[in-house]
């Protein structure tokens, strides 16, 4: 009989001495994000004759190491893309100029040579983007602030694109 009458005076006072706080909630994920993902432009086309307004053609030959047969441009504003093709016929070299908002400008760059897979490009000095290989050939991609410039080549060493980019930032003074 004793163990009967120890059990139930045992059973409150264990109950007592337990822990009062309640356990910390689970780990929570992230409120999603209400800012929505830049509207990205879409690829520029050649719809116009050349020249290109901020690069050469004589410079463009020597950086991408081809001959350039013509230039076409693209409609946009407040700088056209630029498309040079080879003696051949096919497009060698792009260059793309974005001029706006920053979230657009490094959506841009993102799209180009993302971030994950690209290595990091930080030239010209407080640029920032990647580079990597393209298809056929090569991508230098960077923005800083609104700005942003990618340059597409067809030849598979990207220090040429990251060229024709730094000689087009610098003549646009971006």
């Amino acid at each position: 009989m004793r163990r009967l009458l120890i059990l139930p005076l045992v059973v409150p006072l264990l109950a007592a001495c337990g822990p009062t706080e309640q356990p910390p909630p689970a780990a929570s994920s992230p409120a999603p994000s209400n800012t929505p993902a830049p509207s990205i432009p879409p690829a520029p086309e050649p719809t116009g004759k050349g020249p290109c307004p901020y690069l050469g053609n004589e410079f463009v030959s020597d950086a991408n190491g081809q001959k350039v047969s013509k230039v076409k441009t693209s409609a946009d504003q407040p700088h056209p893309t630029c498309f040079f093709y080879a003696l051949s016929g096919k497009l060698q070299l792009t260059v793309r100029v974005y001029v706006g908002e920053p979230a657009v400008a490094k959506a841009l760059v993102d799209q180009a040579a993302p971030i994950d897979t690209s290595n990091p490009a930080d030239e010209p000095a407080g640029w920032k983007g990647g580079y990597q290989p393209s298809g056929e050939g090569a991508v230098y991609a960077v923005a800083k602030g609104g700005n942003a410039v990618v340059v597409t080549t067809n030849q598979k060493q990207s220090i040429k694109a990251r060229t024709v980019a730094k000689e087009a930032i610098g003549e646009l003074k971006l």
